[in-house]
C-alpha cells in the first residue's frame, strides 16, 4: 500500500538524496510546506518570511518500509536539536519538521521523537515540530533529485555526501542495493 510522509530537516536536497536510497521508497519530491502563502517559489521561501519549510514528500510502500523506519532515518541524518537551521543553512525554512497526514502518523512521530529523546542520542533537546500537513507545494524542477544531477558541486560534496554516507553505514539493510 502506498503512503505519504512529509519531512523537513534542513535543505530539501539532503533529504531527497537520502530517501531515494531506501528500499520501499517509490518517489521523493522536494517542495514547501508549513506556511500560509499559496504556491510559493524558492526565492520567496528562502526569504524566511513565508512560514514554509523546505521539505520532501515521500511516497513509500508501507509493506516494504514503515513510517517508523522513515522517521528513524530522519532523526539520524539531520540534527533535530537545531532550531531554524541545519549547519550553515539558517532560517525558519530549514527547521526540523514532521507534517503528518493523519492521527496514526502523528502518534508514530510523537512516539519516535519521545524514544529518540529518552535514548539521549542527541546532547541537546529535540526541537522537531510535529504538525498537520495542510498543503504541499512542489518545488521547481531544478530542485528535484539535485544530488544525483550535481554530485560534484561543492554543497553536495560538503553537506549532502556525508549524510548519504551516514545513511549507507547506519541503515545498510534498508538500502535498495
Amino acid at each position: 500500500m502506498l503512503s505519504l510522509a512529509t519531512l523537513g530537516g534542513g535543505c530539501f536536497w539532503c533529504l531527497d538524496a537520502v530517501y531515494r536510497e531506501l528500499r520501499g521508497v517509490e518517489e521523493v519530491v522536494s517542495g514547501y510546506a508549513g506556511g500560509e502563502l499559496a504556491n510559493p517559489t524558492y526565492q520567496q521561501v528562502c526569504s524566511g518570511r513565508t512560514g514554509h519549510a523546505e521539505v520532501v514528500q515521500i511516497r513509500y510502500d508501507s509493506e516494504r518500509i514503515s513510517c517508523r523506519d522513515l522517521l528513524e532515518v530522519f532523526f539520524t541524518i539531520h540534527d533535530p536539536t537545531q532550531r531554524d537551521r541545519q549547519g550553515h543553512d539558517v532560517g525558519p525554512q530549514y527547521r526540523s519538521i514532521i507534517l503528518y497526514q493523519d492521527d496514526e502518523q502523528r502518534r508514530i512521530a510523537e512516539a519516535v521523537k519521545r524514544e529518540i529523546t529518552e535514548a539521549a542520542l542527541w546532547p541537546r533537546p529535540i526541537v522537531t515540530e510535529i504538525v498537520p500537513l495542510c498543503a504541499f507545494h512542489e518545488a521547481e524542477p531544478q530542485h528535484q533529485d539535485y544530488f544525483a544531477r550535481h554530485p560534484d558541486a561543492p554543497y553536495c560534496q560538503v553537506v549532502i555526501a556525508p549524510k548519504v554516507s551516514k545513511l549507507r553505514e547506519r541503515f545498510r539493510e534498508r538500502l535498495r542495493r
